[in-house]
């Protein structure tokens, strides 16, 4: 077998398709996830803190400088925390999202899983033998 054909046979089997679809969905989902952060959760929290917009707490390293010669400017170090901030806030919420789905659709797999199943009808034997009953049954 072709290196061709076992890439297109590992390709195209239903758990490496479903992964794929998953991942997509995944990252559309996380970008609506973080949008409602940033755009919705985060200005109240804002608020609350007293207008404070957390993306623009930093903690500065060094100073910016300007030099003399070319007057370049050379923007300040500094470790962005707020940014940080709002990172972790959104991992939480995205994660939270995520788990809440699971938990919803494995919770609708149980129950589809929990309707009991309809008794087999019965073999052509068994339908066989009971015609052959009810045909002596009658005479």
């Amino acid at each position: 077998m072709g290196m061709i054909s076992e890439f297109k046979e590992f390709a195209m089997r239903g758990n490496v398709m479903d992964m794929a679809v998953g991942i997509i969905i995944g990252g559309a989902f996380g970008k609506i996830v973080s949008s409602f952060v940033a755009d919705v959760v985060m200005p109240p929290i804002g608020m609350l803190t007293g207008g404070v917009d957390f993306s623009e707490i930093k903690i500065p390293l060094g100073k910016a400088s300007t030099d003399p010669a070319t007057g370049a400017v050379t923007e300040a170090v500094t470790m962005n925390i707020g940014v940080f901030a709002n990172t972790v806030i959104d991992f939480v919420i995205v994660a939270f999202a995520i788990f809440m789905m699971i938990k919803i659709m494995n919770s609708a797999k149980r129950k589809e899983e929990a309707a009991p199943a309809a008794p087999p009808g019965p073999s052509k034997e068994e339908v066989l033998l009971t015609e052959i009953r009810d045909a002596i049954r009658a005479k």
